[in-house]
């Protein structure tokens, strides 16, 4: 049996992602195959196809080709010889980093995740990668509670608008940095907007915030954005940036940047956030968040903004959106039942 999966022939625009076809085959000891239902379109799926993408350890990325995709929910299809920790039919999610825009997935049995099956997998899919950034910038690194004043720089992607759905959850009163068009999401999450393109976000936070804001959550690594937002924080607080440098020169101003500042006596931190502690360090943080943001769309608490849907297999036309700058939220490639 053939299955299809949109794999980047050579490095390059959304125009380098093709269907290619695969042979279905029994996974292997300690493998599960997985019928995907949702997989999530992001920023590092952009950066990998394009050969920029630092996490793999080179700025090459990934040895082409390649199948991008950072994240899937999907149904558990077949077992592997040794598999206990799942059976067929269960719903679970992975964190891919790479191998996501396919029809199925082969992945270890051990880095599975455990997702409701009442929930949507397109809104549920979003918990894999961005709703977990934002939980744990939030809860884990700047380490939030109610009342803080915090501000969001990138506040209308993904992260960005979980991020804002979490904050408002825990009572922040938080400023958030989108452009123009995109602030009607920031207000109704409760966020006072700043419009990059018009208004210098220092200089609004400032006169709003004199003695400063307890947190900046930061998806932007260049260097304007974290010397601004180190300059507005108050004594104790601490600046958490999640975004993916986009050269190893930036990747270096930004690590020298966070150890002038946690070594001297500023009495402010910075703080760099990533997924890549999930698969070489303790998995059980993860798990738990999992669980909780999963419990809190259950609930109705969370409501992931999708801005486009498409087929598994229009992977290169989601990459298209995403890169044009007028996504609000998520983009999510869904198996046909689901479109």
């Amino acid at each position: 049996m053939i299955y299809k999966s949109v794999a980047a022939i050579k490095n390059g625009g959304p125009e380098v992602l093709q269907v290619i076809e695969n042979e279905l085959h029994p996974p292997k000891a300690g493998e599960v195959c997985i019928r995907v239902l949702a997989a999530a379109v992001c920023r590092p799926d952009t950066t990998v196809r394009a050969g920029k993408a630092l996490y793999s350890g080179t700025p090459l990325g990934q040895k082409i080709p390649f199948v991008p995709g950072y994240a899937i929910i999907g149904v558990v299809d077949a077992l592997g010889e040794g598999v206990t920790e799942v059976a067929i039919g269960d719903r679970v999610g992975a964190l891919t980093v790479v191998g996501g825009y396919t029809e199925y997935l082969y992945w270890k049995s051990d880095r599975l995740i455990p997702v409701p099956v009442a929930l949507d997998p397109a809104e549920a899919v979003t918990l894999i990668l961005n709703y977990i950034v934002a939980y744990q910038a939030l809860h884990r690194s700047a380490k939030i509670k109610s009342g803080d004043k915090v501000l969001l720089i990138g506040a209308s992607g993904g992260i960005g608008t979980a991020l804002l759905q979490l904050g408002k959850l825990a009572g922040l009163k938080m400023y958030g940095v989108a452009s123009l068009s995109k602030h009607a999401i920031l207000i109704e999450s409760g966020a006072i907007p700043i419009d990059y393109h018009t208004q210098d976000f220092v200089a609004v936070v400032r006169q709003a915030e004199p003695d400063g804001v307890q947190a900046v959550i930061s998806g932007m690594t260049r260097m304007d954005y974290i010397r601004g937002g180190l300059g507005l924080l108050r004594q104790g607080g601490t600046l958490v940036s999640f975004g993916e440098p986009d050269s190893f020169s930036t990747l270096f101003r930004v690590l020298g940047t966070m150890l002038k500042v946690n070594l001297l006596p500023t009495g402010k931190t910075v703080k760099l956030y990533g997924t890549s502690t999930y698969f070489i360090g303790d998995k059980k943080p993860y798990l738990k968040d999992w669980a909780t943001l999963f419990k809190l769309l259950e609930e109705g608490q969370i409501r992931p903004i999708i801005d486009r849907k498409f087929p598994i297999l229009e992977a290169a036309q989601a990459n298209v959106l995403l890169e044009s700058g007028q996504v609000t939220g998520n983009l999510v490639l869904v198996a046909p039942e689901l479109l």
